[in-house]
């Protein structure tokens, strides 16, 4: 109990509980953003290693309303090839984010977010479409940024928004692949030891205000408005970006 009033305690929970219902909102309504919002707003409270297991705990939990919808309009056999290439990065990404500096991390996670917006603004599309091998480099390089910086979806973000597929696909498939990316991450940090006490507990006290707004989010999705829920989703991960930026402190 005193461990669970420490918790509840903690000085930069009002931000952690700002930052999660923005990236429900979004999570909801577009199936990514929860780390691209959450990750750059949580660093600037909490230590890289406490920022990345609190959002791996909540993350797990507070999707899951959403994934019977996405389970019905995504492609599960693509994500899983996805995941088998996730597991090799995301053991050497974990390894980096143990010996990461705050400020270094803080200042990687920033400008990763304002790079892959820029990206995506600039209407950049990919040619074809990825054999079996180029999807598990591609789940490869989720798993290393997802492990050192708790931001898995940049890669396979950005494959799925610069193709060509139809919005309720696009936002099922993000949706599926981080839920379960999320899932396997849980269990390699309890086997590394790094499942400490006040972040898990934090991410479960973000739960519910998560899920509250993903629940939302999807309740105003509608694939017809896909470029306004882009627009709004793009203008929110920037504005998390700058916030935490250490220029700032």
């Amino acid at each position: 109990m005193s461990r669970l009033v420490e918790a509840v305690s903690f000085d930069g929970l009002p931000v952690l509980i700002a930052a999660v219902v923005v990236a429900g909102l979004v999570r909801g309504f577009t199936g990514f953003g929860t780390a691209l919002v959450y990750v750059p707003l949580a660093s600037t409270v909490l230590s890289p290693v406490h920022v990345v297991v609190s959002l791996m705990v909540f993350d797990i939990f507070g999707p899951l309303p959403l994934m019977p919808r996405a389970l019905r309009d995504g492609q599960a056999r693509e994500v899983a090839r996805l995941l088998l290439g996730a597991v090799v990065g995301l053991i050497i990404g974990l390894t980096l984010l143990t010996r990461a500096d705050p400020v270094v991390f803080r200042w990687g996670v920033c400008v990763l977010s304002i790079v892959l917006l820029l990206i995506l603004i600039s209407g950049w599309r990919h040619r074809g479409s990825l054999s079996k091998t180029g999807k598990a480099f591609l789940g490869g390089a989720s798993g290393l940024l997802g492990g050192a910086a708790g931001l898995p979806g940049p890669p396979v973000i950005l494959f799925y928004l610069s193709g060509q597929a139809n919005p309720a696909a696009i936002r099922a498939n993000i949706l599926m692949y981080l839920v379960f990316f999320d899932v396997m991450f849980f269990v390699v940090l309890g086997i590394s030891g790094l499942m400490e006490w006040m972040p898990v507990l934090i991410g479960l006290l973000l739960v519910i205000p998560y899920g509250l707004g993903g629940m939302i989010g999807q309740a105003i999705f509608d694939p017809a408005r896909e470029k306004v829920y882009r627009s709004v989703s793009y203008l929110v991960i920037a504005a998390a970006a700058v916030t935490g930026l250490p220029l700032f402190d």
